[in-house]
């Protein structure tokens, strides 16, 4: 397992002691030690480095979602678990429990940065190159014993990518560390996040040992800590750091903190590997690839990727799952706001899926579901101009009855220009905009496609203004065109937009709107 042994801070170790409270004041970024404010009520964060969860766990989860929340938890795109509508605070009795079960932080001023991401299928995943779990375990350890690494960036994202089928390197992460294979041994290389907001990571063509990885990023993190001011209410995004003093001169002040006994960043060796983004072009499927039964790295076991309705689950299905976990192996929550039921044998694979429906859950990619993402809304954020979450179910639920996609397609609601639905990974990006009535504001939406080659921040604009009402009709009849008319089943929603000038691909989509109707007539 990796360590951060032999690597010298200048601040001790300290957990802290005494009876955990929440801690003063309020954080844009939620922790669970942490209260921020929201529409519906207060909202709490638990940090999941990894994702893996234990029965126990589970249900301690389900039993904080009823006695302070509102009876339901969310799974977010970083693998984290919300509980949203708490109208009051959580005790100090109860989260001594979650500490004591490995779901508080030990070191509550530590506990508003990011959850550490990898991928859902880290250890299990046939065809990944190292696992990456332990790099989880390890950063995380070492997060929670350094107590001046609070100074952090709540934002401050490390990402471990281990080269399996199932990747994660599509996120956004300030500090990304992908595992890739150079003459029969195992590297990462490292991505850092730099230029503006939003910018993909750039490859800094490094490659690093499995063992300096650890020691590299607490360099990274020290190098951003003595160049922020600790005075100012605001943290600067480590990007920000990055481009003020040079990702050149960044890496330089993090090679003279480091002692790997007169080694460089960058082993000598006759070749690079293929570069990591153009790698996951070429697997732009992998974040659909976890839904559904798949065979584990080990042998007679399987695991089964599980949709989740916009990443929500009510606590009873969380006592449900807290049974199977229980019974049968762990469950791992995804950046996808889906999870994985994991080290299922053979034979129990059909009892586990008779559970699942029984939970009122699906286990099929093809699900609409399974791609739709939608931000808190109206109901639980001030800033959005509709109600994202009830709009995507209703779509949702419409669309159902109307056609049957053999391939996922992302649909993402944002309801304001902060786009928490993270419109740069769909195929269709929704933006709530508000109408002016006569008697009141009418919920509207702007639809964007694909990328083509447009500078808009939300991919192309197509449509403006739609209504709500108006909304279900039209995208049944994008999608109806786009499985009409792409040259393949393989081809994405995105790609088959991308072949078309903005004019024609809505002259397309009016052409056959006769075509739906009468189709679905039939």
């Amino acid at each position: 397992m990796p360590t951060l042994r032999g690597l010298s801070s200048s601040v001790s170790a300290s957990h802290g002691e005494g009876v955990p409270t929440l801690l003063s004041g309020f954080t844009k970024c939620p922790g669970l030690f942490y209260a921020t404010p929201a529409q519906d009520g207060i909202l709490s964060r638990i940090r999941i480095p990894g994702g893996i969860l234990d029965s126990q766990q589970c249900y301690a989860i389900a039993d904080i979602a009823d006695e302070f929340g509102g009876g339901y938890v969310d799974v977010t795109n970083r693998a984290n678990l919300q509980i949203r509508e708490i109208d009051k605070g959580i005790n100090a009795e109860v989260l001594q429990r979650l500490q004591d079960i490995g779901l508080g932080s030990p070191n509550p001023v530590v506990d508003h940065i990011r959850n550490i991401m990898t991928s859902p299928t880290a250890g299990i995943d046939s065809q990944e190159l190292i696992d990456t779990r332990p790099f989880v375990q390890g950063w995380n350890q070492y997060i929670l014993e350094n107590p001046h690494l609070s100074g952090l960036s709540a934002k401050f994202s490390v990402c471990f990518d281990g080269g399996g089928a199932v990747s994660v390197g599509d996120r956004l992460n300030d500090i990304t560390l992908a595992a890739v294979l150079v003459d029969s041994n195992v590297y990462f290389r490292l991505y850092l996040s730099v230029g503006a907001k939003g910018e993909p990571s750039r490859d800094m063509e490094i490659l690093l040992t499995p063992e300096q990885c650890l020691p590299v990023l607490a360099a990274l993190a020290d190098v951003y800590l003595n160049h922020i001011d600790f005075n100012s209410s605001r943290k600067p995004r480590l990007r920000e750091i990055i481009n003020t003093l040079g990702w050149e001169n960044y890496l330089q002040l993090v090679l003279q903190r480091l002692n790997f006994a007169g080694e460089t960043l960058t082993p000598q060796l006759p070749s690079l590997p293929v570069r990591f983004q153009e790698e996951l072009k070429e697997r732009s499927d992998f974040q659909y690839q976890h839904i559904g039964i798949h065979p584990q790295v080990q042998p007679n076991l399987f695991y089964i990727g599980v949709v989740l309705p916009l990443g929500r689950l009510k606590s009873w299905q969380m006592r449900g799952l807290a049974e199977l976990v229980e019974k049968y192996g762990t469950l791992r929550l995804t950046p996808w706001q889906n999870l994985l039921l994991t080290d299922i044998q053979e034979h129990q694979v059909a009892d586990v899926k008779n559970k699942i429906k029984s939970l009122k859950l699906d286990f099929a990619a093809t699900n609409i579901k399974s791609a739709l993402v939608a931000c808190s809304g109206s109901r639980g954020c001030a800033a959005s101009a509709t109600d994202t979450k009830g709009h995507a179910l209703i779509l949702a639920e419409y669309l159902e009855t109307r056609l049957t996609l053999d391939r996922p397609v992302n649909i993402h609601f944002s309801g304001c220009v902060k786009s928490c639905a993270q419109h740069s990974k769909s195929d269709i990006a929704l933006l709530g905009v508000s109408i002016e009535g006569e008697n009141k504001n009418v919920e509207a939406y702007h639809i964007f496609v694909g990328d083509g080659d447009s500078n808009q921040k939300f991919g192309r604009l197509l449509y403006q203004y739609v209504t709500f009402s108006e909304l279900p009709a039209l995208i049944e009849r994008m999608l109806f065109v786009y499985q009409l008319q792409r040259l393949s089943c393989d081809e994405s929603f995105g790609n088959f937009s991308d072949r078309y000038p903005t004019i024609q691909l809505k002259q397309l989509f009016n052409k056959h709107l006769v075509e739906i109707f009468t189709t679905n007539a039939h």
